[in-house]
């Protein structure tokens, strides 16, 4: 895909408003109910050093990237959909937040909050089932993307499930998962099972990647 051509449809894009409209409403009713949707950030947090430079893609409506500035840390938050874009406006004002695809990101796009070094972060988030709504063919794509904004030491927070998730994501085996990272340069330095460090399982898959030396 050449710098002017656009991405292709994700699977995201094509499960239809119904779909992302009813994402959106149902997190809108868990932060409005008080409810505990800091996990993926609690774990995130604990990867970094304190006032990391995190990048957080396909971050819907901007619960973890809030979760993660109020801890300190300056974020850019990176969503591709309108309505969640706008959602994350509303409800968190003090993010900043791109609305953009992960392959259409430029270091203008994203320098805003992480300054004069954008294509270098501590932490790219990548959770929520992200890669598996990517454009069909584009994982690979996308991975190299991620990589290529980690700085010296970074690391990538990916999480998906590898069973029973959401209608119109793809299943995505952690053998080619790992193959498909290897591709990128990253290496998988931890997995579990869960974002409270639960023994890696057949139904979901948290990742810790590390650029190679």
């Amino acid at each position: 895909m050449s710098t002017h051509d656009a991405p292709p449809p994700s699977r995201w894009a094509r499960s239809g408003p119904q779909a992302t409209e009813g994402f959106g409403r149902r997190f809108a009713e868990l932060v409005a109910a008080g409810q505990d949707v800091d996990g993926e950030a609690r774990l995130a947090d604990a990867l970094l050093p304190r006032g990391a430079r995190v990048l957080d893609v396909g971050a819907g409506m901007g619960r973890v990237s809030a979760a993660l500035q109020a801890r300190g840390h300056r974020v850019t938050a990176v969503e591709p959909d309108g309505g969640l874009v706008a959602q994350c406006r509303a409800t968190y004002p003090t993010v900043d937040v791109v609305q953009a695809d992960l392959l259409e990101l430029d270091d203008a796009r994203v320098g805003r909050v992480l300054g004069d070094r954008p294509h270098q972060v501590d932490l790219v988030v990548c959770v929520g089932n992200v890669v598996v709504f990517l454009a069909e063919g584009t994982e690979r794509q996308a991975l190299a993307t991620m990589a290529g904004r980690l700085a010296p030491g970074g690391r990538l927070l990916v999480g998906y499930h590898l069973v029973g998730g959401p209608e119109h994501a793809r299943a995505y085996p952690p053998e080619e998962f790992v193959q498909d990272a290897a591709s990128a340069g990253l290496r998988v330095q931890h997995r579990f099972g869960s974002y409270e460090l639960a023994p890696p399982s057949d139904e979901y898959a948290v990742w810790v990647l590390t650029a190679d030396a």
